[in-house]
């Protein structure tokens, strides 16, 4: 553990000297439009930004917080070993199934797009136009390669005029120029800069009219590593974090740069935000910048809105109307004393509320609770009021520090309404899913116990039953007001080899049940589905957008990676399966058969399948996600597209996508 420490701290040192950032040569302009945002204190200079930093050292918080990370995931690992409401697929106006987003109306960037005719791909730093619909007809008709000019794509938003892609750009390999310096200011000691590289995150709009001529309408870029993004009609919200070098600012005399952003409205010209409208959170003080843009499609000429602040964001969640930005906290000065061997650091959740309006961010108001939360599923916002789920203690702990489970409601100014404290000590939360006037959790450790959660007076929620089930959720997804369908892994339990009276759960194949609520006090489990054996993986277990769900269709369908033991021993419980599937398992699923298996698809053929080794295939044939347009369905990979019909799932066509010239 000790060396574990020391490691991570060198780390540290040597990823701070290497982030120097490069906009220096920029013009120290900005033309963008910055809010005040409230009554948050602003850094005002970088004399001052120099003085919250050093305090921040002083304390050694920043440094202490992720030792403590480190250390906390290693003795994890050796406690465990892995341990009427209406789907937005089927939201969509027209035929064909969109992305399945968390909240209606609030779009969310993913790999695959369609708008019912043509569909969209990003692909090995490419983003490909296919002219889907008719099946018989289909083909590439576009390829966007961004190979020679750095681009890396990573998502895509798509709507009747726009396609707008999101990704990682990277800075050409410039020294920094002098700085320009004030009057007033005293001479500077200066020493030569090194040459490096500065992470951007990029956006790229385009109009898609005509498919055959997509011309480029606007680059934007601002720095920071891309954290989400979020699209609600015609506007665009994009959020990042970006990393402070403390070293230099600190330790040196020359002077850093403020965040930096370029809007090709303004042609290559390098804007700063002023540290005179940048704002920080007094008893949230980051050794990082949370930047946040939003751009407004349907005025495209105008200016974009750019905030700042002296912070970070770990998970983000938006509803129409405003955003949520959350990030842990380590409260050193409230915890134990701290010990190296076994150390307890007590954490809470910072809460970020921002009004949206047209493209425009306004900060609103910030809270606190204890705990973290686990992803974007555990927060939701209704009727005004924020609702978040964290898990507070570790869940490897038998002291008093062990982990419960909480959730907190907060009124519009983020003021704590109503709690539910410690529930299912000794567990943490693997799954939630807030469904007006009810939240449904599920806890793991060995049992999976699934929470059926009375919110509809805020101010006093209550658990009205639970199921305890084998095996665990990752996600939830509701098929009506009274049903909600889980998606995790099947578990066995075992006794601890240690000797103690203590048992362990192992995980097995991939397991979906249907949950009936209608008697809240005694959720049922109706149906269960069990696929593969361990070793059996799927992208849903971990991204949402990997779903596809119709209840009008009677659909449901997902990527999936499934491993089976050939030779099954009794007295091996805990073997791993040898790769059997890779592709799309297609459902027909209802309250009165549960799950239909109707069909298996996969890019791979029989000469790839007798390629295959134990664990390994041909990874570009990798199915991706699945959609339909009216009465066809498709599934993506890199390596193919593939239409099959939507009733009888024969094969109506397929075509291969080729391989970048550079690969």
């Amino acid at each position: 553990m000790k060396r574990l420490t020391v490691n991570f701290i060198i780390i540290t040192i040597l990823l701070t000297l290497s982030l120097i950032p490069i906009f220096n040569t920029w013009d120290k302009t900005s033309n963008a439009d910055i809010n005040s945002n409230g009554d948050l204190p602003v850094v005002g200079s970088y004399k001052n930004l120099k003085s919250i930093l050093a305090d921040l050292e002083k304390s050694n918080l920043y440094l202490r917080r992720y030792t403590i990370q480190v250390m906390e995931s290693a003795q994890v690992m050796t406690a465990n070993e892995d341990v009427a409401v209406k789907s937005s697929a089927d939201s969509a106006q027209g035929d064909y199934s969109k992305t399945n987003v968390q909240v209606a109306g609030v779009d969310e960037a993913d790999v695959i797009k369609t708008d019912g005719k043509y569909v969209y791909q990003v692909n090995n730093n490419r983003v490909i136009i296919f002219k889907a619909y008719p099946a018989e007809e289909m083909k590439i008709v576009s390829v966007l390669d961004y190979f020679e000019e750095g681009f890396y794509p990573r998502d895509i938003y798509v709507d009747d005029k726009y396609l707008v892609v999101i990704g990682n750009s990277y800075s050409k390999m410039i020294p920094m120029e002098e700085p320009e310096l004030k009057e007033d200011s005293e001479p500077k000691i200066l020493i030569e800069p090194p040459f490096f590289q500065q992470d951007l995150l990029k956006v790229i709009v385009y109009d898609i009219k005509d498919k055959n001529n997509i011309s480029r309408l606007r680059e934007f870029e601002m720095e920071g590593y891309y954290l989400s993004s979020r699209k609600i009609d015609s506007s665009l919200y994009l959020v990042s974090n970006k990393y402070l070098d403390i070293y230099r600012i600190l330790k040196t005399d020359q002077e850093v740069s403020p965040p930096a952003y370029r809007d090709s409205l303004n042609g290559d010209k390098i804007s700063y935000i002023d540290y005179d409208k940048i704002h920080y959170f007094p008893d949230s003080v980051e050794t990082n910048y949370l930047i946040i843009a939003g751009i407004n499609l349907d005025d495209i000429q105008k200016e974009v809105n750019i905030t700042a602040f002296l912070g970070s964001g770990n998970n983000i969640y938006a509803s129409r109307d405003n955003l949520y930005v959350t990030l842990t906290k380590y409260d050193f000065e409230k915890s134990k004393k701290f010990i190296i061997k076994n150390p307890y650091i007590k954490k809470t959740t910072s809460i970020y509320k921002f009004k949206l309006n047209n493209g425009v961010v306004e900060f609103s108001n910030e809270g606190k609770v204890p705990g973290t939360v686990l992803n974007q599923f555990s927060m939701d916002e209704n009727n005004g009021f924020f609702r978040i789920a964290t898990t507070t203690g570790e869940v490897w702990r038998t002291d008093q520090y062990t982990s419960r489970n909480n959730l907190y409601i907060l009124d519009k100014d983020l003021k704590l309404a109503g709690k539910i404290e410690d529930i299912a000590p000794g567990e943490r939360i693997y799954s939630v899913r807030f469904m007006g006037d009810r939240a449904y959790m599920v806890t793991f450790k060995t049992v999976d116990p699934l929470f059926v959660i009375d919110l509809k007076d805020p101010y006093f929620p209550k658990i009205l039953g639970k199921l305890k089930i084998p095996g665990y959720s990752d996600y939830l997804h509701p098929y009506d007001s009274n049903h909600i369908i889980g998606f995790g892994k099947d578990t066995i339990e075992l006794p601890r080899k240690d000797g103690s009276n203590q048992s362990m759960a192992y995980y097995q194949g991939m397991k979906i049940a249907l949950f009936d609520v209608t008697d809240v006090n005694n959720p049922k489990e109706m149906f269960v589905e069990i696929i593969g054996d361990r070793g059996t993986y799927s992208e849903l277990l971990y991204n949402h957008k990997a779903l596809l769900f119709s209840k009008d269709k009677n659909l449901m369908a997902f990527p999936i990676t499934v491993m089976e033991v050939k030779d099954k021993k009794e007295n091996n419980k805990l073997q791993y399966g040898e790769f059997s599937f890779q592709g799309a398992y297609i459902y027909n699923i209802d309250l009165e058969n549960g799950f239909q298996l109707r069909k298996r698809i996969s890019h791979l053929d029989d000469t790839d399948y007798k390629k295959a080794g134990l664990y390994d295939y041909n990874y570009n044939k990798t199915v991706e996600r699945i959609i339909y347009i009216n009465d066809t369905l498709y599934t993506l990979s890199k390596g193919m597209i593939k239409a099959n019909r939507l009733d009888s799932f024969e094969e109506i066509n397929s075509i291969e996508i080729p391989m970048p010239k550079q690969y």
